[in-house]
């Protein structure tokens, strides 16, 4: 019985000094009045206890033990360095009792690091992510609004989950980062707007900075895809991708889950790496230094490799038994694609020894600033809570702001990077404005010799009736063709084709043209001049050569050819067989034979280069020597032979020449087609 009346002694003792410390924590809360007008901040110190208990909700429990935190910074901070897995926050909300019933009550948090769920009153009424044993949390969580119902006084608890610490966690994360928000529901939807546009407008200048590095890279890209051998403008459009991809993460807020994100980065924090190496090779003029080039391709292997894997492995929840196994991989794939990241430094002293425009190194030296700053700053955040090394926060600390946008080291690099491109891009664009300013003076001067090589009409000659038609595939061509009346009364007709088009091929024929008209004056026989043509030219094509076919006309029709590896002309409607012999300018040795052939009243030769042959449609079938015989068939004259071979589609210069033998009496004529000289941009 005495047993008993202690017992009962003692359970009233206990449930007063309960129930007063309970009041005692309550009343430590102060006050909140004026909710239906404003909203308030929950500051002061909150009770907190690390581990995890479901009791701990229960707006009974005593929490008079438990440790005073604040909230407005991590747990961390507050004598809990380096702490991770669960923890409780409790706070007694004492509303003023002139506060309206009626009146709904809602409660804004901003973050908690990382997973949380949230209690009012003992009942559960809402949370961000999902607890263990399969727990995910969100990359850069946006701020979350609470219904807790009408307004009362009552006991707000967090129960929180922190993952144990990646590479780059500086130990003091975890918990409250800011203090929660409580008012009225209209009072808090209101500061929900004004808290989301101030967000907006802060990032407005990182997206916006982003999205026009999306649009240099897009130039690029297209610039590049229409010329493939420009790796400079790949190199350059992969590079300027990167931070608009990085962003995304981090700055258009997307709720990605955290590990997939952290995973999803590691791809494109080595494309940054490993653009920047090799724009920095293209720009700076280094890549036919083939040993740079060949261990750039090997760091960037290695790069890539080991951040892929590094990705992977951040996919493993670290909290798991795998989890000491994989923070040891992490970090050795750390050291590894960091120590790769030092390479433009050894870039940089190759260089020094070419000579670049300003606007070259402008965009180089950014360029490399940007990405060590980068560098620098995630290096320094490795193994941060073991070094307690701060200069990655002192990076990406503001410098300064402007309507709202912080400007760090970093933004500001990328700024200025965007400018020195922008201005390369205007000086590159004033010089390839003179340099094609240039060329098309060069293409009509060309075009002015070839008009003045390419007589505007020819000589006649008696008893024959000639035309000749020149069509080039681009302003100028490579096929030239000669007429050269001798002074007893024979004529040369000289066609040939240099390889090659354009401007290059253009200049040859004005050395051939030249040299062949000196040495028709010296020679008489086709295979002289030949030979003395092929002497002339050897060592002078850079690898080139030239075809050409030399017909000497008698007046009686006696013909005399010397070919040098030109296609052999027809006579009305079958090909002659003349001799094969090397075209000119590949062995200065070579000799050249000739053939005779006697031209009567009615025959026809028809003469062409193989432009016309190789003539090209659509689907890329070829003109062919088919449809060539059975062109020659309908005795075309050398404009509608030409005009065959263009509407089929012309691929390469066309020059075609018909000799026919007139009777007696008839007159002779001449006709010559050329095009007429056009401005170079037309």
């Amino acid at each position: 019985m005495r047993t008993k009346c202690l017992s009962l002694l003692a359970l009233l003792l206990f449930v007063p000094i309960s129930s007063q410390a309970q009041q005692s924590a309550a009343s430590s809360a102060p006050e909140i009045k004026g909710l239906g007008e404003a909203t308030a901040k929950l500051d002061g110190a909150w009770q907190f206890h690390t581990g995890d208990d479901s009791a701990w909700s229960t707006p009974t429990l005593d929490d008079s033990t438990w440790e005073s935190i604040q909230v407005d910074k991590p747990w961390g901070t507050q004598k809990h360095f380096n702490y991770t897995g669960y923890a409780w926050y409790r706070r007694h909300v004492n509303l003023d009792p002139a506060t309206d019933p009626a009146l709904g009550l809602s409660l804004y948090i901003t973050h908690i690091d990382d997973v949380y769920e949230l209690y009012w009153n003992g009942k559960k009424i809402g949370g961000l992510g999902k607890m263990p044993p399969h727990p995910f949390w969100f990359y850069s969580p946006r701020p979350q609004v609470y219904s807790l119902g009408k307004a009362k006084s009552g006991i707000l608890a967090i129960r929180v989950w922190k993952e144990v610490p990646f590479s780059f966690d500086s130990g003091i994360q975890g918990g409250l980062v800011a203090t929660p928000i409580i008012g009225s529901s209209s009072a808090i939807a209101s500061y929900e707007a004004e808290r989301n546009y101030l967000h907006m407008q802060t990032r407005l200048y990182s997206r916006g900075l982003a999205i026009l590095y999306a649009l240099v890279g897009t130039l690029s890209l297209l610039a590049w895809f229409s010329n493939r051998k420009r790796m400079l403008l790949l190199w350059m459009a992969l590079f300027a991708y990167s931070p608009f991809a990085l962003q995304i993460f981090s700055g258009f807020d997307i709720p990605f889950h955290y590990l997939p994100a952290l995973a999803m980065q590691q791809p494109f924090f080595a494309l940054q790496d490993i653009s920047l190496w090799f724009l920095l090779l293209y720009l700076l003029d280094l890549d036919d230094n083939k040993r740079l080039f060949r261990w750039t391709c090997i760091l960037a292997i290695i790069s890539f490799t080991s951040q892929g894997l590094d990705g992977l492995i951040t996919l493993v929840d670290p909290s798991g038994p795998l989890g000491p196994l994989c923070q040891w991989a992490d970090g050795i794939c750390t050291v590894i694609f960091t120590s790769c990241e030092v390479f433009p430094l050894i870039l940089i002293p190759f260089a020094f020894k070419k000579r670049h425009s300003i606007a070259t190194w402008l965009v180089a030296f950014f360029a490399f600033f940007t990405e060590m700053t980068s560098v620098v700053r995630i290096a320094s955040q490795q193994g941060s809570r073991f070094t307690h090394w701060t200069l990655s926060n002192k990076i990406s600390a503001p410098l300064f702001t402007i309507d709202h946008n912080a400007f760090s080291i970093y933004i500001i690099s990328y700024t200025l990077l965007f400018f020195s491109i922008i201005y390369a891009v205007y000086r590159y664009s004033i010089d390839e404005s003179n340099r094609h300013g240039a060329i098309e003076q060069e293409f009509k001067s060309a075009q002015e010799l070839q008009r003045i090589l390419i007589p505007d009409t020819l000589p006649p000659l008696a008893g024959f009736a000639v035309t000749s038609a020149y069509r080039p595939a681009q302003q100028v061509g490579g096929d030239f063709f000669q007429l050269i009346a001798k002074a007893e009364g024979s004529s040369f007709f000289v066609l040939g084709d240099v390889s090659g088009k354009g401007l290059k091929a253009a200049m040859t024929v004005s050395l051939i043209v030249g040299t062949v008209r000196t040495l028709a004056e010296m020679f008489t026989d086709p295979a002289e001049i030949l030979s003395g043509l092929n002497r002339r030219l050897h060592n002078r094509l850079q690898n080139g050569f030239v075809t050409c076919l030399i017909l000497r006309l008698e007046p009686d029709g006696l013909c005399t050819f010397a070919n040098a590896g030109h296609l052999p002309p027809y006579l009305n409607q079958n090909e002659l067989h003349l001799p094969a012999a090397l075209p000119l300018g590949l062995v200065p040795s070579a000799s050249y034979e000739e053939t005779t052939i006697q031209l009567e009243v009615g025959d026809r030769l028809t003469l062409y280069t193989d432009g016309l042959l190789e003539a090209r449609d659509a689907t890329g079938e070829l003109f062919g020597f088919d449809r060539l015989q059975q062109l020659v068939a309908t005795n075309p004259d050398a404009k509608q032979a030409t005009e065959a071979a263009v509407a089929f589609g012309q691929d390469d210069d066309v020059t075609v020449l018909t000799i026919s033998r007139l009777a007696t009496g008839v007159e002779s004529t001449t006709v010559l087609e050329a095009p007429t000289l056009v401005p170079t941009n037309a």
